[in-house]
């Protein structure tokens, strides 16, 4: 494998965090590893949301903190909760600076929504439901014009090369459909920050490459993980079959939106006491059910909204518009579908990684700060809050240098890209017995299945990527004998008793409880 040496650091991904880190970074020199054109294929520019932070003079940080904990069903790290919110406010005002064109009142005020589990309106958002992209677009400018920034479009990482359990190395290539052989890419440091694992899912609300490939990546060179179990799903994805699927924003909740079978009964009300706000999970779990009896559930704007909903959320009635419905006058058909890692690469509070050498932000990230169920909106939150803590971290590791030349890549021939027939394969694994509701059967099945699909197509460095993401999230599913949070056990559906506790595992754990359950039914 052709190897390159640079000064620069590397930074894996595109999305928020890394590009604010860059920028954090600046004037130190970064090279961006970015598998699309900037702004597009990142999670972060899907986020219809917004930013979480305690706006509103009657609000506070220590109330945003107290929801984080308590929506994270006891296994919340409150430290890493106090961290992250004490500062929210001066994201939103750096953003603001940087360009973000936030929704803004008569009065100069920031619009504030309420989303699920928020005991105020704190989430700050841009054109109703454009939050992700608006703010992506303003970093992104920014980066163009920062002459420490290059940025390789269209290359992916797939391997991380260690050294006595440091981080020496990351192996790239091509990112499209053929691939390329690889480069190793010698830097002076590395930042993860390459989204979360959405997309191993049959039915996501993430871009089509989110798979879990960073988090499987570090996993492989020997990372702890943790909280690997805990994907949220989202519960109003628009069943429209779209692959990925439309997202119908909380935030349309938030303004009095109700959820309705085909009966035309209102399910939410007797199940939570928030009823449509309840927290994630709960919401996913009723869902999910009046999906399995067939009652095709449906989120209904038409008389909290009616024709303002074209107007205030542009993305939801284009989407609903491009599938033949008409919100205004006609509910919106929902499913549950994988939105939020909320597990990840296991990171301290400097966002450093297990392995010297590598830092993490983003969804990648296990931070502690979304436990067992993600605050709404608190995700775009901890990649900012991370990404700079991160950059200034990195900052104090390295050699200060301002000048290393811009890398050349040529690829050489000779990659293997993932069999499509398998990543399909995975996803409705994934799906069927590792999604909303979760039982020891599926689990091992899933397990079995797992290990055949990495002994068949074990030739993609993509492909074992996205199989030891999902691994992790099995044998971690299948050690928790209990439900909490976004995971739910039919076969154990109470939470254990006392404090929760945050689940850590190495890939190489988890592979030996797959290869234990494989020998048992062989």
């Amino acid at each position: 494998m052709t190897s390159l040496t640079t000064d620069r650091i590397i930074i894996i991904g595109a999305g928020l965090g890394a590009l604010y880190a860059a920028l954090k970074l600046a004037p130190r020199p970064v090279v961006m590893i970015s598998p699309e054109t900037l702004g597009e294929g990142a999670s972060s520019a899907w986020a219809q949301g917004g930013v979480a932070a305690a706006m509103d003079a009657a609000d506070s940080p220590e109330n945003h903190a107290r929801d984080t904990v308590g929506a994270g069903a006891g296994t919340v790290d409150p430290k890493v909760a106090d961290l992250v919110t004490r500062e929210a406010r001066d994201y939103i005002l750096d953003l603001t600076s940087l360009g973000t064109p936030f929704d803004r009142t008569e009065d100069g005020a920031y619009v504030l929504s309420r989303e699920a589990a928020h005991s105020f309106a704190r989430v700050v958002r841009v054109k109703g439901d454009q939050a992700g992209a608006e703010i992506m677009g303003a970093l992104i400018e920014q980066v163009r014009e920062t002459p420490s920034i290059q940025v390789l479009e269209g290359s992916m990482a797939t391997v991380l090369e260690t050294t006595d359990g440091r981080v020496t190395g990351v192996a790239i290539q091509s990112a499209d459909s053929a691939r390329s052989g690889q480069i190793m890419l010698h830097g002076a440091a590395v930042l993860l920050a390459g989204g979360g694992s959405g997309g191993l899912y049959a039915l996501t609300t993430n871009p089509p490459r989110i798979r879990g490939q960073v988090i499987g990546m570090a996993a492989r060179a020997g990372a702890k993980i943790s909280d690997a179990e805990f994907v949220q799903f989202h519960p109003t994805a628009m069943d429209v079959g779209e692959d990925p699927a439309p997202l119908a924003t909380e935030a349309l909740r938030g303004e009095g939106a109700i959820l309705i079978n085909k009966h035309g009964e209102r399910f939410m009300t007797a199940i939570h006491p928030d009823a449509e706000l309840a927290p994630r999970d709960v919401v996913a779990r009723a869902i999910f059910a009046e999906v399995q009896a067939g009652n095709r559930p449906m989120l209904d704007t038409r008389k909290v909204l009616g024709e303002r909903i074209k107007d205030l959320f542009p993305s939801v009635a284009e989407y609903c518009a491009r599938n033949g419905i008409d919100p205004a006058t006609q509910p919106i058909p929902v499913a549950p579908a994988a939105h939020y890692h909320m597990g990840g690469i296991a990171t301290d509070t400097s966002g450093r990684a297990s392995l010297d050498g590598l830092w993490v932000c983003g969804e990648a990230s296990s931070t502690g700060l979304h436990g067992a169920n993600r605050l709404a909106s608190n995700g775009l939150l901890e990649a900012l809050v991370y990404a700079r803590i991160c950059a200034e971290d990195i900052a104090t590791h390295i050699p200060e240098t301002t000048d290393a030349p811009q890398l050349n890549i040529t690829y050489p021939e000779g990659g293997t890209a993932p069999d499509e027939t398998a990543v399909a394969t995975l996803r409705r694994v994934m799906t069927d017995h590792v999604g909303v509701v979760r039982h020891a059967d599926g689990l091992k099945q899933a397990l079995r299945i797992l290990a055949q699909l990495e002994q068949d197509h074990g030739d993609s460095p993509s492909f074992l990527n996205m199989c030891a993401t999902a691994t992790l999230i099995a044998a971690s599913a299948l050690q928790r004998e209990e439900s909490r949070g976004a995971h739910e056990r039919s076969d154990f559906p109470d939470a254990l008793p006392g404090p929760g506790t945050r689940s850590h595992t190495y890939l190489t754990e988890a592979r030996a409880l797959r290869d234990q359950i494989c020998k048992e039914n062989a």
